[in-house]
Formats: C-alpha cells, structure tokens, sequence
C-alpha cells in the first residue's frame, strides 16, 4: 500500500448516498471499507466498484451493525489486519422512521436512537485510538433541523439528528486537540430508493418544486462535499455543519 493512500470506513454504503460516498472518496484516493448490515450483494457491488476506478483503491466488505458494539470492534480490527491504518470515517448508516408523537413506541424510538446517535458515538470511541493528527470523522444529519418547516411525522428522527449536530459541536472541541477534525454533512431532500420509499409522486415533485433549482439532491452531490470535508484543503473546518440541500433550507 502506498505510504499516502489513505483509509475510510464508510458505514451503510453498500447503496445510496453511502456508495457514492465511498466511489468519491476511492477516486480521490482512499481505500475504502464498505461496511453493511444485510446486503452481502450490495455490499460486493460497492467494493468491485471502488475497485474499477483504475486509480489503484483497494476495498473490502465487512458486515456489522455499529450499534452493536461487538460489531463495531470487528470493524476496526478488521481494518487495521487489511489496511493497517484508518484515516476517515463517515457514519452514513442510518435509520429514517416516520411517525406522529402519538405513534412513538419505545422499540421505534430504541431502534432510532442506537442506529443514529448510539452508533456514530460508540464507534467513534471505538475508532479514536486509531486516528493520528489530520484524520476525519464526518457525521451526516438533516438540514430538517434547521427547516422552519418540517413535514410532518418527522419528529423522532429529527430528535436524533438534533443529538448527532450536538455530538459534532462538542466532538471537535475534544478532538481538535488531538488534530482531528470533526465535522457534518446535512443533505436535504436526495434522490434514493430510502427517501422515496413511502412517497407518492406527488409528494416527490413537490419536494423538487420547493427547491429552488427545480429537482431533488443526487447522492453524487452529497458525496462531493464529503470529498471536501475529507480532504486537506478542509483542514481548518471543524465542528461545522455543511447543509448540502441547494437552497432548500438556508
């Protein structure tokens, strides 16, 4: 392995706006870990992916949920034993629930909250013995937590996206003094099989109607401001929120 490749996790990118996190982040020279919780086919498309970019990037697949914390540890030994290093992680994994406060049940709210806020925070304590000065943890949320107006039924998963902006606040005042930044991208409303699960056409038009380049978010345009907060020109970002919405919310 090149002595300057770099290494990222990026958990729950075996499709979505995580695979082409993962795609981006192999051209602009990383090896990648695709990690997954159930899709060993996805996840396999994802690594031959990253492995057809001709720029040398070298992948691997490793199931686990990082909310568990066992899984989480499997993970990073895992890393280091193929890659010896790790450089970036962007905790893309994460779970969308859509329910009125009176339809909260303690195994949804559970469930949100180990996906979105227990794993990206045990993980990365998981993850920080590992890290060396200039490494990158990038968290994603939702610009919803800065919309004045929310759809409804969005109520839990904002909560947990609320939690994950005050972990990055807070995060890269612990870990910039360690020289590691720590930051968020917030998409809005992108273009996925998740994002349009449930949706009518309708409701998918008026959400490309109400922004202000006419269309949803592409997980493309995502991954390029991850390409960004990953890269050294981003050295002096820390502990920002990146809203990668096109005006949607501003």
């Amino acid at each position: 392995m090149s002595a300057t490749r770099r290494v990222a996790i990026v958990t729950g990118s075996s499709r979505g706006i995580g695979r082409a996190i993962a795609l981006r982040l192999a051209q602009d020279g990383h090896d990648i870990v695709i990690n997954y919780q159930s899709n060993a086919d996805k996840a396999q498309e994802a690594v031959n992916d990253v492995l057809a970019t001709g720029n040398g990037a070298r992948a691997i697949a490793v199931q686990g949920d990082v909310g568990i914390l066992a899984d989480g540890k499997r993970l990073v030994e895992e890393t280091l034993e193929t890659f010896g290093r790790i450089d970036t992680v962007v905790f893309n994994a994460g779970w969308i629930v859509y329910q009125a406060v009176e339809d909260v049940t303690e195994e949804s709210y559970e469930e949100a909250f180990r996906t979105n806020v227990k794993a990206p925070m045990f993980f990365t304590k998981q993850v920080i013995p590992h890290l060396a000065p200039g490494s990158k943890l990038i968290f994603l949320s939702t610009s919803l937590t800065a919309a004045s107006t929310v759809p409804p039924n969005y109520f839990l998963y904002c909560a947990t996206k609320g939690a994950v902006e005050q972990m990055v606040r807070t995060l890269s005042k612990d870990l910039g003094r360690k020289g590691i930044n720590v930051n968020a991208v917030s998409p809005g409303p992108t273009d996925t099989d998740g994002f349009r699960h449930g949706k009518t056409p309708e409701l998918i038009k008026a959400f490309s109607q109400n922004n202000p380049f006419g269309r949803l978010g592409q997980p493309q345009d995502i991954a390029g401001a991850v390409s960004f907060i990953a890269s050294d020109s981003a050295g002096w970002v820390n502990g920002q929120i990146l809203r990668v919405n096109g005006g949607f919310v501003v």
